[in-house]
């Protein structure tokens, strides 16, 4: 066995057992799933009857935008994941075996995009029932969910390197919880990035959390002629921006991440 097949045989069996570690702690994955419901509950109940939106039903306009949110959230499993075996010491005892130096960290990040597939499966139920509908073709409906769970995996990326760098379960959810809330409220996940103040909007359209949330209304046909034209090149091209992001995220944490992994197994 070549070491391509090697590393792909490697990272599909630990990917099945950090499966099986969310069946034994089911807390994880309900955790990732309750959050986005209790968002999607508050806005659309609580604040979507003072929040307007021109030409369409906040639910609709919500719907994409808790998508994104609960990706962003759902990464950081792979980080608390990782800073946890590394403190149970799980990381010396892979370093003992005959396996691929990647296959931890691949293995990780698709157990994840397995999780984020579930979470976006489950938003997608809660969301047809609250209101959201999609007024696009089947084929860009998919497309939409495919560029959601790409991210989602490019992401993973991201808080792995963030945990490897921490190294500690408790910095790392402190340091993540640090993350993602500039991420997802200095977006356009809940109200239009328009409405925003000035600097405030200039970093609200260049967040590729905007740009992702974007992509979706677009690929799910939650958009409006009413709404405002945006003016910046991601909000414009949101699904070509969301694919260069999430390229970008892959080309630079997926080497960073492993350099730092084999450096926290060599102690």
């Amino acid at each position: 066995m070549n070491a391509l097949n090697l590393a792909i045989a490697d990272g599909i069996t630990i990917t099945k057992r950090n499966v099986l570690k969310i069946k034994r702690a089911p807390d994880l994955l309900g955790g990732v799933v309750m959050l986005p419901i209790v968002f999607v509950l508050l806005f659309a109940y609580v604040f979507g009857s003072m929040i307007s939106v021109p030409g369409m039903s906040y639910q609709e306009y919500l719907i994409p935008g808790i998508f994104v949110v609960t990706i962003v959230q759902s990464a950081q499993i792979t980080g608390y994941t990782l800073t946890q075996d590394l403190q149970k010491g799980i990381f010396d005892r892979f370093r003992t075996l005959p396996m691929a130096p990647t296959a931890v960290l691949t293995g990780q990040t698709l157990a994840d995009l397995l999780t984020n597939f579930t979470s976006v499966v489950v938003m997608a139920l809660v969301g047809l029932l609250v209101g959201w509908r999609v007024h696009s073709s089947p084929a860009e409906v998919v497309l939409g969910f495919l560029v959601l769970l790409l991210f989602a995996y490019a992401f993973s990326w991201v808080t792995a390197t963030v945990a490897l760098a921490l190294r500690t379960p408790e910095v790392f959810n402190n340091i993540a919880t640090l993350m993602s809330f500039p991420l997802v409220f200095l977006s356009n996940a809940f109200v239009d990035s328009a409405r925003l103040p000035g600097p405030l909007q200039v970093v609200a359209d260049w967040n590729p959390v905007s740009t992702l949330v974007q992509a979706a209304r677009v690929l799910f046909g939650n958009t409006d002629p009413a709404l405002p034209a945006p003016d910046t090149w991601p909000l414009q091209h949101p699904v070509a921006a969301s694919l260069l992001w999430t390229a970008l995220l892959l080309v630079v944490f997926v080497p960073l991440a492993t350099r730092l992994y084999k450096k926290a197994v060599s102690r």
